[in-house]
């Protein structure tokens, strides 16, 4: 299995660091030619606005665009997950629009109001994850062929999944907690 992740900005070291640790074979991508052969890919969460201008210069956003459409399964951190919606509610560079979710960026406020927090996810078992939420988005609108798989105390709604498209508005790569990650790997291997 080959994993790639987007680095063009943004938590991608610590992504790769994660998949390391799963023993996965695991390609930084910044150029359209190195998402050839790749059996996933993961957008790191980062600075939304930047990532998707940095996507639209090196030619990455039609090809992402098509692999996801032709089903590679694609998992999207924070601003990964606001490039995967099909709208963004304040976003002024068009998301990849692959995902069938509304989402709102910077939904809790500034960097200064970011926090952690335990999150029930049905998906990876009983034990809670550690959500970390740093300028976080959510997901205002979700339609039908989207499974919520996650929700704060509140209802809101911070992952989903839809086929083989995986978001979350939290930053799993942040902890030591494998499990999310490898929820990905087998949606890429069709075990999930």
């Amino acid at each position: 299995m080959r994993i790639g992740v987007l680095a063009s900005q943004g938590a991608f070291v610590e992504h790769i660091a994660i998949l390391q640790c799963l023993e996965v074979e695991t390609l930084p991508v910044r150029l359209p030619q190195e998402l050839v052969g790749l059996d996933g890919l993961i957008i790191p969460g980062g600075e939304s606005t930047s990532i998707s201008k940095l996507m639209l210069d090196y030619s990455l956003v039609d090809e992402t665009r098509n692999l996801a459409k032709n089903g590679l399964p694609i998992f999207g951190t924070c601003a990964g997950m606001i490039l995967l919606a099909s709208k963004v509610s304040d976003l002024d560079v068009e998301p990849l629009g692959v995902m069938d979710i509304i989402v709102r960026r910077n939904a809790f406020g500034r960097q200064k109001d970011s926090f952690e927090t335990e999150l029930s996810i049905p998906v990876l078992g009983g034990k809670p994850f550690p959500g970390v939420f740093i300028r976080a988005p959510v997901i205002e609108r979700a339609n039908s062929g989207v499974e919520i798989i996650a929700r704060l105390a509140d209802g809101t709604s911070v992952a989903a999944r839809q086929g083989k498209l995986l978001a979350s508005a939290f930053h799993p790569e942040l902890t030591d907690d494998l499990r999310f990650h490898q929820y990905f790997l087998d949606i890429v291997t069709g075990h999930r």
